[in-house]
């Protein structure tokens, strides 16, 4: 009888590579971001020894996260020194995030927070040309009445806005409007201040606390806490002020107000970019 005919092999297709667990993908990545972190925090220049000493990796480890990232234009690597830097994508994410960074939108969130827990008036203002200006207004339920509103222009000497300003900022203009408004000043205001160098007084107050607290100063039965929102360059950009009648709160650098005013300012600076400057401490 003819022999039936053999029946074919199966050939098996190759078995699928298995996935990594999620925990251990997120942990590369986790090892990724690190590297990136440790490259920025070493001057955004370092050879492969000393960004595995900073993650504290084998440098094999490391090369493979830099091979990627080499390739993905996140980093670059110099051929004559063979030094790893940040290359033009990473720059395009820190410009992006630099655009994003600003102090109203940022500071908005903050003054409802403030509002909410402290039951008080707060507002945020930059500096204008006309001097340091209200740009954002959040009032309680049960508001205290004072005559300033978005758009006020507040006084660089008198209002703790203004002298967080002039205390933290060294702006030509800035002090000259400040000899000016000082110039024509009522005697009994600047009997206030010290005699022999009242400016300069005023801002070692104010540098000493990183906050200005005036008490029945700028507006009467008023008392005020401001502090500053630093950008990434240092500078400020932004002042948070809560204000309330005077004897309602306690208007004080150590008070419960000034610290919660101190966090939230701290934070937005945060967002801003702030500290960042001091990841490349090692350049």
């Amino acid at each position: 009888m003819p022999r039936a005919p053999a029946s074919p092999k199966a050939v098996c297709p190759p078995a699928p590579t298995p996935a990594k667990p999620r925990r251990q993908r997120v942990q590369a990545a986790a090892t990724g971001v690190a590297v990136l972190k440790a490259l920025a925090r070493l001057g955004g220049r370092a050879g492969l020894s000393a960004l595995a000493a900073e993650v504290g990796e084998h440098p094999a480890k490391v090369h493979r996260y830099l091979a990627s990232f080499v390739e993905e234009g996140l980093v670059c690597q110099d051929a004559a020194s063979q030094q790893y830097y940040l290359g033009p994508e990473a720059i395009l994410i820190g410009v992006t995030a630099m655009r994003q960074a600003d102090p109203v939108r940022i500071g908005e969130p903050a003054l409802a927070r403030l509002r909410e827990q402290l039951g008080l008036t707060c507002f945020l203002a930059v500096m204008g040309n006309k001097g340091p200006t209200i740009v954002r207004f959040e009032e309680p339920v049960l508001p205290v009445t004072v005559n300033v509103r978005v758009g006020s222009v507040m006084s660089l000497l008198w209002s703790a806005t203004g002298r967080v300003f002039l205390g933290l900022r060294d702006d030509a203009a800035m002090l000259a409007q400040a000899r000016a408004e000082l110039a024509r000043s009522s005697s009994e205001r600047r009997a206030t201040l010290d005699a022999k160098d009242p400016m300069g007084e005023l801002r070692r107050e104010v540098r000493a606390h990183r906050m200005a607290v005036i008490r029945d100063v700028y507006l009467p039965g008023i008392s005020a806490v401001s502090a500053p929102l630093f950008d990434v360059n240092g500078a400020v950009c932004a002042v948070l002020t809560v204000l309330g009648a005077s004897g309602g709160f306690d208007a004080s650098p150590d008070g419960a107000v000034a610290q919660a005013l101190r966090r939230e300012a701290e934070a937005c600076s945060t967002l801003l970019g702030h500290g960042a400057g001091a990841t490349s401490r090692r350049a």
